[in-house]
């Protein structure tokens, strides 16, 4: 019945049963340039859309199914990555505990823990039915000897100070000086270096020094004192503590006191720093030797500006010798009221600050300390080295200030003249004196040698093994550019690695008598916990993976299903004029769609997992906020559920442009 029928297969006239021609017609045929129809992404995209929000209950089970996987690959991540921070976290503070050390002397203890767990030795030809020895001490005591070197210090200081290879790595590096840090109350008790175990060991009747002990800063009884120099490293500071009142310190005398994060600080402490009378301490120790039953003593609270208003005061090492009539220093150390008149003109030190462990800090636990700026110990050092027994024992090496007589090592080998002209170098008044005593021994018979004997007793008694260098070290002299201890702070574990394989290097490049030893002690007890951390998730997350291949593949069929469903729509957008690509186009578009919305589901889901998994972390460990998503990770496995589900609808989208 109809008049005129026309044809048309992708947008173009196969036939016409009355077409119409005219000469303008012809024309314009000619002139202009006929254009090939085709569909916008956005338009097929629109078209995807429309077809989606008709079916909300597939769309939104097919994207949840999708998710799955997704929710599971971002938990993974959000908890690895919390976890990894944590450990980093861990990492830093435990460093900032235990730096990589390095003594003036020092000895490699890893040779010499191998050796005390034993080598496995060939056991061909033994008795099965007999038991060995493993023999290991020849080996031990070898290390032991061969082990130990003289590490020079300031060579390697020298190196720091001009190589910047080792800052990406480090927090901070310290210097610790052989000068003691004299620290006394207002009151004129001495508190620092700590007194409070050689209180107690006096009362045990024990006469022994703790803070002199022959392992020096590496002993049990160092890790007692209170005083500890603060990093310089005011990041690291910031992520460490809190202020809870005042400010951190500025000038070299002011310091800072840190509190645990419940505002607590041990009495040990408090006894320490003279905020409670060491004397009830001995008391206790009193009690105890007589096995009566000790009492707790009182909790005591200090409001802060009871903290706040502490002021301390600093004496130099030199401040205990005082030069007599002769010309002769005197250790003045036990003349308490010499200490007291030289606290008189001491200088002063004030609490400016409290600190209390950060909520991010992992390490909260400390039982108080107080913390000071390294300018302080620069600022001691140069003023001990610019008094005037310092100075008078430097412009003079060869004799002792404590004595005004010469260092005399070799005793031993004196003759009897070498004793008459040892004795010539002394003041005119005690060479009399000398004199007298040979000339009396003289005359009671003794014969040249016997009196040498005798005088070389006497000498070896005073001079008590002095030498130039136990002087200064007596005084508290110190080089600023020769330091007895090097501590340096790791950033992480792999850090740690980087700073032991720069050392390394410096050793290759150095002179056999510069090389460096020291102890890796945190890799002694300890390897990387984040290599394993990362294998565990990876071997997840590689689980995980298939959960999400078989939402892609899934999806895949639900976009097959649907080009079956939507036959009649694709015949008539090929009547339209749509191409074969512009087909593919329309459901290569709303695969991506189920993959976006897919991919903001599982990171919307996960996020609200997030919470109850946090509190429950929170509750079975007590650190808060560990899984964490990062917002990169996010990003990257949204792109991934997109691009899986493209994948997935490729062949589902050509099958629909050959329809």
């Amino acid at each position: 019945y109809s008049t005129r029928i026309i044809k048309l297969l992708d947008g173009t006239v196969i036939s016409d049963s009355a077409p119409i021609e005219t000469e303008e017609n012809r024309e314009e045929q000619k002139t202009e340039r006929v254009k090939k129809p085709s569909m916008s992404f956005f338009t097929a995209l629109s078209l995807s859309l429309n077809n989606l929000m008709t079916k909300k209950a597939r769309t939104f089970l097919t994207s949840f199914a999708g998710s799955i996987g997704i929710i599971g690959i971002a938990l993974i991540l959000a908890l690895s990555s919390g976890v990894n921070a944590y450990i980093a976290r861990v990492e830093e503070e435990t460093l900032s505990s235990y730096p990589v050390t390095i003594e003036e002397a020092g000895m490699d203890m890893s040779g010499l823990a191998d050796d005390l767990m034993g080598k496995v030795e060939e056991t061909a030809g033994e008795d099965p039915n007999k038991i060995y020895s493993n023999n290991i001490m020849t080996e031990m005591m070898t290390t032991m000897v061969n082990g130990i070197s003289v590490n020079n210090l300031k060579a390697f200081k020298e190196y720091l100070d001009n190589s910047d290879e080792l800052k990406p790595y480090i927090s901070d590096i310290q210097y610790a000086y052989a000068t003691d840090l004299n620290i006394y109350t207002a009151d004129g008790e001495h508190i620092n270096p700590n007194q409070i175990f050689n209180k107690l060991m006096a009362s045990l009747g024990s006469n022994v020094d703790t803070n002199n002990t022959p392992m020096g800063q590496s002993s049990m009884m160092s890790n007692t004192e209170v005083w500890h120099q603060l990093m310089d490293n005011d990041e690291f500071l910031d992520k460490q503590y809190e202020i809870v009142k005042g400010r951190m310190p500025e000038e070299y005398n002011e310091v800072v006191i840190v509190v645990n994060r419940n505002n607590r600080i041990s009495d040990f402490t408090l006894y320490s720093l003279g905020l409670k009378d060491s004397a009830e301490l001995e008391e206790m120790m009193e009690k105890a030797k007589k096995g009566e039953k000790i009492e707790a003593t009182a909790e005591t609270s200090y409001s802060y500006d009871d903290i706040l208003g502490l002021e301390f005061k600093l004496l130099l090492n030199s401040d205990y010798f005082k030069k007599d009539e002769s010309g002769v220093w005197v250790d003045k150390t036990d003349d308490s009221l010499f200490v007291s008149s030289q606290l008189e003109n001491a200088e002063k030190i004030k609490v400016v600050g409290i600190l209390r462990p950060s909520a991010e800090a992992v390490n909260e636990q400390t039982s108080g300390f107080v913390g000071y700026k390294k300018e302080l110990m620069e600022h001691l050092i140069n003023e001990v080295n610019d008094s005037e027994i310092v100075k008078a024992q430097k412009e003079n090496p060869e004799i002792n200030v404590f004595t005004q007589k010469p260092f005399e090592t070799d005793y031993d080998s004196m003759t009897y003249q070498q004793l008459l002209g040892y004795i010539a170098s002394f003041p005119e008044a005690e060479q009399q004196q000398y004199m007298a005593y040979i000339e009396n021994m003289k005359q009671q018979g003794k014969t040249e040698e016997e009196i040498t004997a005798t005088f070389v007793k006497y000498l070896e008694e005073q001079s008590n093994n002095a030498t130039y260098e136990s002087n200064l070290k007596l005084m508290g002299a110190s080089d600023l550019s020769t330091p007895t201890t090097i501590n340096i702070f790791p950033k992480d574990f792999e850090a740690k690695d980087e700073i032991s394989a720069i050392i390394e290097k410096y050793n290759e490049s150095a002179d056999e008598s510069e090389k460096i030893t020291y102890t890796d002690y945190i890799g002694l007890m300890m390897s990387s916990v984040t290599t394993i951390i990362n294998a565990i998730s990876y071997i997840l997350i590689a689980f995980v993976s298939i959960s999400l291949i078989v939402s892609s593949i899934m999806i895949g069929i639900i976009t097959y299903i649907s080009v079956l469903e939507r036959t009649k729509e694709i015949g008539i957008l090929r009547a339209m004029g749509a191409s074969k690509k512009d087909i593919s186009r329309v459901f290569n578009a709303e695969t991506l769609i189920v993959g976006l919305v897919a991919g903001l589901l599982g990171i919307g889901i996960t996020l609200l997992l997030l919470l109850p998994i946090n509190a429950v972390i929170k509750i079975l460990t007590d650190i808060g906020g560990l899984a964490k998503l990062p917002t990169v990770g996010a990003v990257i496995l949204v792109a991934i559920s997109m691009a899986l589900t493209f994948i997935a609808g490729l062949i589902p989208s050509k099958i629909a442009a050959k329809k």
